[in-house]
């Protein structure tokens, strides 16, 4: 019988992370933080818990869709907003606010929810499964987010925090999605180690990318840069188009639709010159994926210390080619193809 990775010792596990790190060619340190993460959601979707979430974003597209190599260190997750406020969608089949003045309102009894059932439920929920597993763990609360520290073993160089952060949303149904079986990247490449496994619903990956290309469209509009790390939404539409996610998320006009009208309510944006983005004409012809100017070389730069830190598994192309690709893509998008 196979012995369960997280009952061996330390020591052991250092062992068994070796083995895999020299088979899959990935660092031990990876490879270990990416067991927490596949724990993780096995302990929210399969526990006590068996809360009514969807696992999204780029974690989702490489664990469940394997259709992009990068690393990423957070956890989406959507609680669906019908069963988080019921008595303010009643019924409503898009789950929207009826007008943006209800909004605000909308907002703030999700975000009243959410905090509660993180605080009473979910965080203490993790916190009783880590200490079985990982004694010397820690489970904490910050703001929307739950972070789930591990005891990391000893690594001399590595990339990335030793915590899987898991953030949580509460104002989309996580409609449509499937459940969708996750493995650690470590299994199979050690006989007789039985790794955590899970099956969470996942978001179907067509939303997902008129979801990271609405964010494009936004940071090209405002031609400013928002934080670190964005990049990865230009890299992450590349991969979808490869794997033909993007042909098909281009054919489905009531996935586009639904996130326009999603992000208009509960997302509203500026451009540059103070105007609201539209978000339904961006999704009908308006697409802008390559930015200009100043913007531009900001994404260029964070670009390459993406590269630099390590975030892409494969060798990553030059980043006039990343934007030539993602100007293929708004062609096709916007009937110039």
């Amino acid at each position: 019988m196979a012995e369960r990775y997280l009952d061996l010792a330390l020591v052991d596990r250092r062992e068994v992370l070796d083995v895999a790190a020299s088979a899959s060619g990935r660092p031990a340190y990876l490879l270990e933080k990416d067991v927490w993460v596949v724990w993780s959601l096995d302990t929210l979707f399969a526990g006590p818990l068996r809360a009514p979430l969807v696992f999204k974003g780029g974690t989702s597209l490489s664990k469940a869709y394997g259709a992009i190599r990068r690393f990423s260190e957070d956890v989406d997750l959507t609680y669906d907003i019908r069963a988080l406020v019921p008595e303010l969608v009643r019924g409503r089949l898009d789950a929207l606010p009826p007008n943006r003045s209800q909004e605000k309102r909308w907002t703030k009894a999700v975000d009243r929810a959410l905090s509660a059932w993180i605080r009473d439920a979910a965080a203490p929920a993790l916190a009783r499964a880590l200490h079985v597993v990982e004694p010397g763990g820690e489970v904490a609360v910050k703001g929307g987010d739950v972070v789930i520290r591990y005891v990391a073993l000893p690594e001399g160089t590595g990339y990335g925090r030793r915590e899987v952060k898991l953030e949580f949303g509460g104002r989309a149904t996580g409609e449509p999605g499937a459940a969708m079986e996750i493995r650690c990247d470590a299994a199979g490449h050690v006989p007789g180690v039985q790794f955590p496994a899970a099956k969470p619903r996942v978001l179907q990956a067509e939303r997902t990318f008129w979801e990271k290309a609405t964010a494009a469209h936004v940071f090209c509009v405002q031609r400013r840069v928002r934080g670190e790390g964005f990049a990865r939404h230009w890299h992450d539409l590349v991969r979808l188009d490869d794997a033909g996610v993007a042909a098909s998320a281009l054919a489905d006009r009531g996935i586009a639709e639904g996130v326009a009208a999603h992000k208009t309510v509960f997302f509203g944006e500026k451009d540059a010159s103070g105007k609201w983005v539209d978000y339904r004409e961006a999704v009908a012809g308006g697409l802008r994926l390559v930015p200009t100017g100043d913007a531009r070389s900001a994404l260029a730069d964070d670009y390459a210390r993406m590269v630099e830190g390590g975030w892409l598994l494969d060798e990553a192309e030059p980043f006039e080619v990343l934007m030539d690709a993602c100007q293929t893509i708004e062609d096709r998008a916007n009937g110039r193809d």
